[in-house]
């Protein structure tokens, strides 16, 4: 029933899409000269995009926005032109080029306009995604939680802790690398390395997430390689009193950082990144790391107390866990975990948070 009702509207919309594609004349005598005509398309179709975002958020929450917003984005098009053609056999319409175009642009307007909230909100759930299972298969094992190693060249700490605690489970709570884009060609030798120590821990039995932060983009082509994969708000394991995201979109206050964010998870970017030559590629990487090591140091040299004890409250009963602030803080039921930059891990072992 969930899935059937929200996708009612998008069909809806479609079917009137339809109907009206179907008339000689605007009902009621309405005549739309150009450019309203085109305005009127881009309308249209910029609803049906919006309704299509709705009904995908609510019943496939393993997309990530930018292959959500690419998807719709497609699927306008092709209705549009589908749209364009239908009209080629009804008497007084005609199949025009640019009323495809504003039928996509509208599309792909809307998307954008529906997403401006994500810049000034905690209501965060059109930009969030998971896949896998929110469940240990054995809750009263420690889970090691490694919060923004920024690992380089080498996985300090991780060999050594593996070693020391071989029964545990993990989870990676972002930041796990300096940067790392998941297309193919563009990942270096210790991201391989860490994909093969999360194989062998798996194939060992031991349950692995990770929550992306704002440091990874692009990785949901992994996400069969952990247990668990996720990113924005959300994070949860059923059956344990723990709660987690990132935490870089918990300051509402750093709009800086949350456009940044916002594009950097975009179709539009994904896209420039497919087509661009991997040299290429990996230099554009390398700028991104380094205009996120050195801006916006205003609010990464300051804790957002208020605001964190506000989202860990939001979650009553549970310990509420974020990385991204290299501090060990807690305000309420929420824990700041320490920078894991030198193998600094904590553990969550029988309700509580840990050093390792």
């Amino acid at each position: 029933m969930r899935f059937r009702g929200f996708w009612l509207l998008p069909l809806a919309v479609a079917g009137t899409i339809f109907w009206l594609s179907a008339q000689s004349h605007y009902p009621g005598g309405i005549h739309l000269p150009p450019p309203l005509d085109k305005i009127a398309h881009a309308a249209a179709f910029g609803a049906l995009a919006l309704a299509l975002d709705l009904a995908l958020r609510h019943t496939a929450p393993g997309l990530p926005l930018y292959r959500r917003h690419l998807l719709i984005l497609a699927v306008v098009s092709l209705y549009g032109a589908s749209d364009e053609w239908h009209q080629s056999f009804v008497p007084g319409r005609a199949c025009e080029f640019g009323d495809w175009v504003a039928d996509t642009l509208g599309g792909a307007l809307a998307l954008t306009a529906g997403s401006l909230h994500l810049l000034v909100t905690r209501r965060l759930g059109a930009l969030s995604w998971w896949r896998g299972r929110m469940q240990r298969p054995e809750p009263s094992r420690d889970l090691i939680l490694v919060a923004d190693p920024h690992w380089g060249t080498t996985l300090t700490g991780l060999e050594a802790a593996t070693a020391a605690h071989p029964d545990a489970d993990w989870l990676f709570l972002g930041d796990v690398f300096d940067v790392w884009v998941g297309f193919p060609g563009m990942e270096a030798e210790p991201q391989r390395a860490f994909l093969a120590w999360v194989d062998a821990r798996r194939d060992a039995g031991r349950w692995v997430g990770l929550w992306l932060g704002n440091r990874e983009y692009f990785l949901d082509r992994h996400a069969t390689r952990f247990d668990l994969m996720g990113e924005g708000i959300g994070g949860a394991l059923v059956g344990e009193a723990l709660t987690w995201e990132h935490g870089d979109l918990i300051n509402t206050a750093d709009r800086q950082y949350r456009i940044w964010n916002l594009v950097s998870r975009s179709g539009a970017l994904w896209l420039t990144f497919r087509l661009m030559p991997a040299v290429t590629a990996r230099k554009v990487s390398a700028w991104m790391e380094r205009k996120l090591r050195t801006t916006n140091t205003a609010y990464k040299l300051t804790f957002p107390r208020e605001a964190f004890r506000a989202a860990a409250q939001a979650h009553p009963g549970t310990t509420f866990l974020t990385g991204h602030f290299h501090t060990h803080e807690q305000e309420a039921n929420g824990i700041a975990l320490p920078w894991a930059h030198e193998g600094r891990f904590m553990v969550w072992r029988s309700g509580k948070v840990e050093g390792l």
